[in-house]
């Protein structure tokens, strides 16, 4: 099968071997995949990672395990599939910590083969099915909204609060348009970025936005950090309020080199956030809260996989899709 894989010599579309499932796993067999910062990073190094990538997957399963039958469960339905792929069994997953989990691997991130490929296989503990009236066009979101929506889990913005999200990036735009629903009970809620027809999508949504050149405030309750670059930290704890709260949601290969005095001196609450709910994701998506179609910028076959990478990194693109032939 052809798949779009992290080499030690850069991303190459290579053929495969076929994914066989284990005892716990099935087959899937993708339709539609995304490919998102994270992804971009992991090419520059980040964890380390080789094999194939890919974690934003919607797809069918085809085979079960050891090679046998569908499971009845998920004969003919659409998937997508958490990409934490955890023990399940140890203290931290018996006590609600699966993504967590000492023993995981991470689809496409952490020593387990990703979705940009013909087929992937995944743990059934792992998959969601997809309602039948939700495009694919949407249902490929499920992922990454559920990441966006969980930044406010952990340290939710209260009402009259002045809240901030820097980045206009595919993440960013997705937690913007996520606050977006809620702004109205906001003391202030805006999304700072670097690209005006990036910030336009936010602004449709009702959210304020500011060009980053064109942004001088401070003082924000909650500052959510998602430009998937080293320089938001610095940016986001140079505009929280003294004991307010910056929610770090950017994953990048290498080192943040910044002052964290502010840290201390301001008593500030660092939160990290990662991933998220899936059941809530696809509930908003299938009532029509958020709609993600504005994102897509391209979408491309899994033989042009290796083009469709470069363009998912260039300036002013937002999110590209591939889809296996089939």
């Amino acid at each position: 099968m052809k798949a779009l894989v992290c080499t030690g010599d850069g991303v190459r579309l290579q053929e495969r071997p076929e994914p066989r499932a284990a005892a716990s796993e099935v087959v899937v067999d993708v339709d539609l995949a995304g490919i998102c910062n994270t992804d971009l990073e992991i090419a520059k190094g980040y964890m380390g990672f080789t094999g194939t990538l890919g974690h934003e997957v919607l797809g069918r399963v085809t085979e079960g395990p050891d090679g046998g039958a569908v499971p009845e469960a998920w004969r003919g339905k659409r998937v997508v599939t958490e990409i934490n792929c955890s023990c399940l069994a140890c203290p931290t997953c018996l006590h609600g910590g699966r993504s967590h989990c000492p023993h995981r691997t991470v689809l496409g991130i952490l020593n387990k083969d990703g979705g940009l490929a013909d087929r992937v296989a995944v743990p059934t503990a792992n998959l969601h099915v997809v309602p039948d009236g939700m495009p694919d066009d949407t249902a490929v979101f499920i992922e990454p909204l559920a990441a966006a929506l969980h930044a406010y889990d952990d340290a939710p913005a209260r009402p009259g609060e002045r809240v901030c999200v820097i980045g206009d990036g595919k993440l960013g735009l997705l937690m913007a348009i996520g606050l977006a629903a809620r702004a109205g009970d906001l003391g202030r809620a805006v999304l700072v970025g670097r690209h005006r027809e990036k910030l336009e999508l936010a602004e449709r949504a009702g959210l304020a936005v500011v060009l980053e050149k064109d942004f001088d405030e401070t003082g924000f309750d909650l500052v959510i950090e998602g430009t998937g670059h080293p320089s938001g930290l610095a940016k986001a704890l140079a505009i929280v309020r003294p004991r307010g709260t910056v929610i770090l949601k950017s994953t990048y290969a290498g080192a943040a080199d910044v002052d964290l005095a502010p840290i201390v001196i301001n008593e500030l609450k660092i939160v990290g956030s990662r991933c998220g709910d899936f059941a809530r994701a696809i509930e908003v998506l299938n009532a029509g809260k958020i709609d993600p179609a504005a994102l897509i910028s391209e979408r491309h076959p899994l033989a042009d996989a290796e083009h469709a990478f470069e363009r998912a990194g260039a300036d002013g693109v937002l999110k590209v899709l591939v889809a296996p032939e089939r």
